[in-house]
């Protein structure tokens, strides 16, 4: 067997230490679980064993021959190697589903979700401050025009945006929703717009080359990052830094959902009431408007 570089390096060490005791049973088995290291975390010994068209008791051996009591014992190193790796298996969303399903198994999939919603707001709590928000708002208080822009499950964060800002009475446009015009977007920046960046996970080279754009044009960027997504180039002129979850815990959109409402309500408390007479004109238009009433 030469697949030992796709195990995580503690699986690894365990097989080159063991490998003068290992069978052609053994074998298979560990070509089943290189092929598949995140269904092989979730399944059972008799179940790998049936993939791996060996004995059923095969598991258990190659189990005890790595130093382990039995099977059940390995299967949780292997899903403790996956929940708390955080490396390259956490880019594959499968392996990011199958680390939050085990934190699940013993207390519940809803309760699992909310421990780990409540553990990144505390952390917010204790990492971004009242500054940081102030900054982002008077940024967007003091621009001409406003531009959001996302890629992936942030994007659906920038419409939210980009939806509060234009009610509270700010030009703004959600570039996520305009991608086949992206180019006709950025050719009108100038100095005293703002672009607002969500980028989590990683800033993608399309974020990156929006920035450069931005910063080439005057404009001011603000970004809202997780840790994995926070380098940028150029620097924004403001950055938000958040944790929407430890690896194996859900990466949480309720945390920098927060943090832009809380962006937003410090806007209307700073901009002399621009925002809450665009509300209420926004209010009464509505309500007047024949598009109401085709709408319900």
């Amino acid at each position: 067997m030469d697949k030992q570089g796709a195990f995580p390096p503690p699986l690894g060490d365990l097989i080159s230490r063991n490998a003068s005791r290992l069978t052609a049973a053994d074998t298979r088995l560990l070509d089943v679980l290189t092929g598949d290291p995140v269904r092989a975390a979730m399944e059972n010994g008799k179940e790998v064993s049936l993939r791996a068209g060996v004995h059923p008791a095969s598991a258990v051996r190659l189990a005890r021959r790595l130093g382990f009591k039995g099977y059940p014992e390995f299967r949780s190193f292997l899903q403790g190697n996956l929940m708390e790796g955080g490396g390259e298996d956490f880019e594959n969303p499968a392996a990011r589903m199958a680390a939050r399903l085990m934190r699940a198994e013993e207390g519940g999939i809803l309760s699992s979700l909310l421990d780990s919603e409540i553990a990144a707001l505390q952390r917010a709590r204790h990492s971004v401050s009242d500054a940081d928000i102030r900054g982002f708002s008077e940024t967007l208080r003091d621009s001409r025009r406003v531009f959001v822009f996302a890629r992936g499950h942030s994007a659906a964060l920038a419409a939210l945006i980009a939806l509060r800002l234009n009610r509270s009475g700010y030009r703004t446009a959600d570039l996520s929703s305009q991608m086949h015009q992206l180019a006709e977007a950025l050719s009108i920046l100038e100095e005293g717009d703002a672009l607002w960046l969500l980028a989590f996970r990683k800033a993608s080279p399309l974020i990156q080359q929006v920035c450069e754009i931005a910063a080439a044009k005057g404009a001011k960027v603000l970004a809202l990052t997780d840790l994995r997504g926070a380098r940028i180039e150029p620097p924004p002129h403001r950055q938000i830094l958040i944790s929407r979850g430890a690896p194996g815990e859900s990466q949480s959109l309720v945390v920098p959902m927060t943090i832009a409402n809380a962006v937003i309500l410090d806007l209307a408390a700073i901009d002399e009431g621009r925002s809450l007479a665009a509300l209420a004109d926004f209010k009464a238009f509505r309500a007047q408007s024949p598009l109401s009433q085709a709408l319900l």
